[in-house]
């Protein structure tokens, strides 16, 4: 895992989960998602190595940032872990399973992703809620779909407006509404809030704090703001040029040793 020793991460899991009330297991951790030396190529250059045998273990029922200079991978991690690009066989793990061997679309609804951009579906607020469990043959209630906006921090009277007459924060509520319907285990964040203004901004902080609080929902979430993960992230994970070089708590984020890592805090 990069400088940080293995060792170290352990204890770290084991604080974590202890302050987010999880219940270790015999091993002595609660752990969602592992990753194991996960590696990825350029698809334009195959001399150029973008994820260099990552290690990271994120513990179940924590909201996890991952912050790092632009380039450093971060999106790219973030999408191996629900098969949007396909991990090496024995590299991704979600509660033990290797996730290459798990259906993907099975997979997708355990580990659900919010990107940068909401992409409404023609229809109203609720056609797009409901979209997911249709899919699998079962039509959400008018009350099951009121519920879901307000997880996501919306009011349930919007569910008969038109998709397309939504602001772009509301819209991204409303596609994390939609991620919501198929109970995801796993929420991932790309950046969910880099084209919106501020209330909508802490409307989606907010709505993912509350998640976690509530649901006990694990969320890894992107972001190039370093201030927006220490509001709202448990640990933090610092990934700079492909290498995961340090985790550590949101808390001790200005603690971090490796060069690089102190540089781009800095400028942030």
């Amino acid at each position: 895992m990069g400088s940080a020793p293995d060792e170290l991460q352990q204890h770290l899991l084991v604080d974590i989960e202890a302050d987010a009330g999880i219940v270790p297991d015999a091993t002595g951790t609660a752990t969602k998602i592992q990753v194991h030396r996960l590696t990825k190529n350029s698809d334009t250059n195959e001399d150029q190595t973008i994820l260099k045998a990552i290690h990271l273990d994120v513990p179940a029922g924590v909201i996890m940032g991952i912050i790092g200079p632009s380039g450093s991978g971060k999106s790219t991690l973030l999408r191996a872990l629900n098969r949007l690009w396909e991990p090496s066989p024995g590299s991704v793990f979600l509660d033990g399973e290797d996730i290459s061997q798990l259906d993907v679309l099975s997979l997708r609804r355990k580990v659900g992703m919010l990107f940068q951009l909401p992409a409404m579906f023609d229809g109203t607020v609720a056609d797009n809620v409901r979209f997911g469990p249709q899919l699998r043959g079962k039509k959400l209630t008018d009350a099951e779909v009121q519920k879901l906006l307000s997880l996501a921090d919306l009011d349930p009277s919007l569910a008969s407006r038109p998709a397309s007459e939504l602001s772009v924060g509301q819209a991204q509520r409303v596609a994390l509404a939609r991620t919501l319907a198929n109970n995801p285990e796993v929420l991932l964040l790309d950046e969910p809030t880099s084209a919106l203004d501020p209330i909508s901004t802490q409307n989606i902080e907010e709505a993912i704090v509350r998640l976690k609080k509530t649901q006990g929902l694990t969320t890894i979430m992107v972001s190039h703001s370093v201030k927006q993960i220490q509001r709202i992230a448990d640990v933090v994970c610092l990934l700079v040029d492909g290498e995961v070089v340090e985790v550590l708590e949101a808390s001790r984020l200005s603690e971090t040793q490796h060069p690089m890592a102190r540089r781009f805090l800095e400028l942030s």
